[in-house]
């Protein structure tokens, strides 16, 4: 994989600890991320590039596997305007979700948010993601 800036890796190490157990993520789920880094990709380079990388067929990626496939996708412009693009662009619908402008947006929202990005998810997966993101249980999430 090419170099990572430190704030790319950062947004990379998140998405990827979203969905990681024991050090890996399923394949199946890279596409649901390229769609909430906004990433267009096609389908069969997508599952060639996994492919590639996911070499003993477990279906899983760990951290430098995930990083390799996805810089596939999101290397295609500069690096530096597509982080700040991508940042815009999440700040843009946190926005949206964060009516009063309270720098937070209720667990619920971020459930509807995730749920529309990924229909296979069933309810019990999105309340087990919410529960990782939302560690002090306090209903809601900040921006970070």
């Amino acid at each position: 994989a090419k170099d990572l800036t430190d704030d790319l890796r950062a947004v990379l190490q998140r998405a990827f600890g979203m969905f990681e157990e024991d050090g890996y993520i399923d394949t199946d789920k890279v596409s649901v991320i390229l769609k909430t880094l906004g990433h267009a990709y096609d389908k069969h380079e997508l599952a060639k590039a996994i492919k590639e990388e996911d070499e003993d067929d477990s279906e899983q990626l760990d951290f430098d596997q995930f990083c390799r496939v996805i810089c596939i996708f999101i290397h295609d412009v500069d690096e530096e305007v597509d982080d700040e693009v991508l940042q815009q662009e999440l700040k843009e619908a946190f926005r949206l979700y964060d009516k009063q402008g309270n720098g937070y947006i209720p667990t619920s929202s971020l459930k509807e948010i995730l749920g529309a990005l990924d229909d296979q998810l069933t309810s019990d997966q999105l309340d087990e993601m919410i529960t990782e993101i939302d560690t002090d249980g306090s209903g809601t999430v900040d921006f970070d």
